[in-house]
């Protein structure tokens, strides 16, 4: 697994450059997650590929040659912190529910709805610790599960920054 930033124009049709881009290269995106920066104008994407250092290099620089990327990163071999989100819906009647609780406990997720026949569980971590809580929960029956996918930041002070970023049209049409 290869995981690579980009910073990119906050803008339509984008997304769906890149996602083109790695058709292309016949890369499969394991997941791709999207978000606005401290600047309004910059996305910040953060792309996590079945590939080899090699395909994520080629990733790397096809991106870097698209007019809309700002900035292209391969950041697999730095020290980094990933995490992911999940809404997992589980069986939950009235005898299971404690168990369940107390293994949702356990995982540091939290209970954000409760219905009848039902929870929902929300949990943040590592992919491992999701994927584990999802194993202990699938004999009570999984119903429904969403995932935003990963998000990754280097440790430290390694900052991942865009160029500076020219002033827009309209400042230096005078």
């Amino acid at each position: 697994m290869q995981t690579i930033v980009a910073y990119v124009q906050n803008k339509p049709g984008v997304l769906n450059r890149v996602a083109s881009l790695t058709r292309r290269l016949a890369i499969n995106i394991d997941s791709l997650t999207v978000g606005p920066t401290e600047n309004v104008e910059i996305a910040r994407m953060t792309i996590c590929a079945h590939t080899d250092e090699r395909g994520a290099t080629r990733l790397e620089a096809s991106l870097e040659k698209l007019v809309d990327v700002l900035l292209a990163e391969n950041i697999s071999d730095r020290p980094m912190l990933e995490r992911d989100l999940a809404l997992i819906k589980v069986a939950a009647d009235q005898q299971n529910r404690p168990h369940l609780m107390e293994l949702i406990k356990v995982f540091r997720g939290r209970v954000v709805d409760v219905a009848p026949e039902s929870l929902i569980v929300e949990v943040s971590g590592t992919v491992d610790k999701i994927d584990g809580l999802l194993e202990v929960l699938r004999p009570f029956g999984v119903l429904e599960m969403a995932r935003t996918g990963r998000i990754a930041m280097t440790r430290g002070n390694d900052l991942l920054r865009p160029p500076a970023e020219t002033p827009a049209p309209e400042a230096t049409a005078k």
